[in-house]
C-alpha cells in the first residue's frame, strides 16, 4: 500500500469488529430530475444481515464531486454501507464543475439511524449548506457525542465541523484557504489528519488518502491494504506527475477543447468523475453523454449519476478528445455501442484524440483494432488483452493521439496529463497545486 502521510494522534478502537463484504442492490431509474420524489431508506434483508459498517456521505448542491465520490466508491469497496443524503429539497443535487448525482435519501430521512462513520466531502457552497442544515448538525452532533468516527475533507472541515465546536482541541487540517477558519482546532499541514476517532484532509487531491484512511479506521489496516492495492495509487503522494509519451504530436484546438465523456450503467464513477471535474477546471468543454436509453446511469459502485445528454443528441459534434472511463459493465456497454464505436473510429481515421482507461482500453479499444501500431496500458487484470504489452506497466501512456492509464488511482495523473498535452506542463501543475494534488 501506497504511503499515506497520516498523523495517528490519540488511540482509536474500532467500534465494531471488521465484517464481510456486501452488494448493494438499487433498482434503475428513470430520468432524474429535481422534482424526484422522496423516499424513505430501505435497507435490504441482506444488508441487515451481514451488519455492515454504516456510512453517511451527505451532498448538496454546489459539492465537490470528486470528494463526494471517492469516498462513496473506496468506502463501499471496503464493504461498506454508504447512503449518500442529499441535504437539498430533493435527491438530485447540482454538485460542482456542472457534476449531477442522484442521492439516496434526504437527510431528514437519516435521523434515526445510528452511523459508524459520518464524512463530509467539500466545496463551496456545499460546505456552507452543510454548516446551515440544522438536521445534517444535530446528526454530526450526535455521534460526536457517542464518540463515533467523524470526517471531513477541503472546506466541510473549518466551515461545518469547525463552526458546529467539534474541532476544539483537535489537530485538523482542511483546504489552505480555510485554515485561518481552524481557530478552536490546532491546524496541521498534513495531507491526512487523524485525531482519536475524528479524521479530516485537505482537499480533492489527497481524496484517495482520505477515503483509504477511513477504511483504515473501520476495518483496519489489513482492510486498508486489500482495498488500495487494486486502486493502482501512487507511490508517492505530492510528487508531480509523469507520464510515459511516444511518437509525440501537438495536441490543437479552435477556442477550447471539446472533448466527450460518455458514461453507462456499470461505468467505473470514480475515474468518470474525477475526468469530467479535472478538465473542466481546466476550462475545457466537457460533454457527458449516456449510452443508455435515459441520462441517468448506475455506475460500479452503485453512484447515480446524471449525463448531461443521451449520446445519440451529441454524436453528431465535433469532439477534440473522446475519452472512456472504465468499468467492466461500463466498458462492455461502451464495447456493444455501435454509434460509439464509429465515432471512435472516425476521431482515429481523423487523427483526432481518443483516449480510455482500466477496463477500456482492453475491452473497448483492442477488440476494435483502435490500438493497432500504438502502445498502451490498462488496467492490470486486463493488460494480457493488449496486443503490445512494452508500456503495460506505465501509468499513463501517450503515444501520438491515443491516451491510455490503468486504473481509479491513475485517474487524476490521467486527466493532468490531458490538460497537459492541450493547455501545457504549467497549467497541469498549477491545477495539480491547487488541488492539492501536488505539494
Amino acid at each position: 500500500m501506497a504511503a499515506l502521510h497520516l498523523r495517528h494522534l490519540t488511540p482509536f478502537a474500532a467500534h465494531l469488529s471488521p465484517l464481510p463484504k456486501h452488494s448493494l442492490n438499487f433498482s434503475h431509474f428513470p430520468a432524474l430530475t429535481h422534482s424526484t420524489p422522496r423516499r424513505k431508506i430501505q435497507f435490504s434483508t441482506s444488508i441487515m444481515a451481514s451488519a455492515a459498517k454504516k456510512v453517511l456521505v451527505p451532498v448538496a448542491n454546489g459539492t465537490e464531486p470528486l470528494e463526494a465520490v471517492i469516498t462513496i466508491d473506496v468506502l463501499r469497496r471496503a464493504g461498506a454501507d454508504v447512503t449518500v443524503a442529499s441535504v437539498e429539497k430533493q435527491l438530485r443535487v447540482d454538485a460542482a464543475h456542472g457534476v449531477k448525482i442522484v442521492a439516496d435519501a434526504l437527510i431528514s430521512d437519516c435521523v434515526d439511524t445510528t452511523f459508524d462513520l459520518i464524512s463530509l466531502p467539500g466545496g463551496m457552497p456545499g460546505a456552507a449548506t452543510f454548516k446551515d442544515c440544522k438536521t445534517l448538525e444535530s446528526i454530526v452532533k450526535k455521534q460526536a457525542a457517542e464518540a463515533r468516527p467523524y470526517a471531513a475533507i477541503c472546506a466541510a472541515p473549518a466551515v461545518a465541523l469547525g463552526s458546529w465546536g467539534l474541532l476544539k482541541g483537535l489537530k485538523a487540517t482542511c483546504y489552505p484557504s480555510f485554515m485561518e477558519q481552524l481557530s478552536s482546532a490546532s491546524a496541521v499541514e498534513s495531507r491526512v489528519q487523524q485525531d482519536g476517532n475524528v479524521v479530516t484532509s485537505r482537499g480533492p487531491g489527497t481524496a484517495i488518502e482520505y477515503s483509504v484512511a477511513l477504511i483504515e479506521l473501520l476495518y483496519g489496516k489489513e482492510k486498508a491494504d486489500e482495498v488500495s492495492g487494486p486502486l493502482v495509487m501512487r507511490p508517492n503522494h505530492g510528487d508531480e506527475h509523469t507520464f510515459t509519451e511516444l511518437s509525440p504530436v501537438k495536441w490543437t484546438f479552435d477556442s477550447s477543447p471539446q472533448i466527450l465523456v460518455p458514461i453507462a450503467n456499470g461505468t467505473e464513477e470514480m475515474e468518470a468523475v474525477i475526468i469530467i471535474d479535472v478538465l473542466r477546471r481546466a476550462k475545457a468543454q466537457v460533454v457527458v453523454a449516456s449510452i443508455e436509453d435515459e441520462p441517468g446511469i448506475l455506475a460500479s459502485r452503485n453512484v447515480k449519476l446524471v449525463a448531461d445528454a443521451p449520446l445519440g443528441e451529441v454524436i453528431n459534434r465535433s469532439y477534440d478528445l473522446v475519452v472512456l472511463p472504465g468499468g467492466l459493465g461500463g466498458a462492455k456497454a461502451f464495447a456493444n455501442s455501435e454509434k460509439l464505436v464509429n465515432l471512435l473510429k472516425k476521431q482515429k481515421e481523423s487523427n483526432k484524440f481518443y483516449g480510455a482507461i482500466c477496463a477500456s482500453p482492453a475491452l473497448v479499444l483492442e477488440p476494435q483494432g483502435l490500438l493497432k501500431g500504438k502502445k498502451a496500458t490498462a488496467f492490470p487484470a486486463m493488460c494480457d488483452k493488449l496486443s503490445d504489452q512494452r508500456e503495460a506497466e506505465s501509468r499513463v501512456v501517450v503515444d501520438g493521439n491515443l491516451i491510455t492509464s490503468r486504473g481509479p488511482g491513475t485517474s487524476m495523473e490521467f486527466a493532468l496529463v490531458i490538460v497537459e498535452k492541450f493547455f501545457g506542463r504549467n497549467k497541469a501543475i498549477e491545477l495539480a497545486k491547487t488541488m492539492l494534488f501536488v505539494q
